[in-house]
């Protein structure tokens, strides 16, 4: 199981910068980077809503789940 983080796209798509969302949001650049980039474990509710209010879209825009595929196994 993968979630992927599409936070690059969503900021690409409202031709906004990252330091811009770091500004308007008050987090670093690193963290938002780190999120970005998807090397987090989690994130909080409070952040995920301001992204969402901030560039204008819904949580299912910023992440999207990707199932592992199920392995062969002889049997």
């Amino acid at each position: 199981m993968a979630v992927i983080v599409n936070l690059d796209v969503m900021l690409a798509k409202r031709k906004m910068k990252l330091s811009e969302l770091a500004n308007r949001t008050g987090l670093s650049l690193t963290n938002l980077s780190l999120i970005k980039t998807g090397k987090i474990k989690g994130i909080r509710f409070n952040t995920l809503n301001q992204f969402c209010d901030i560039l204008d879209c819904q949580p299912g825009d910023l992440l999207e789940h990707i199932r592992d595929e199920p392995s062969m196994t002889k049997g």
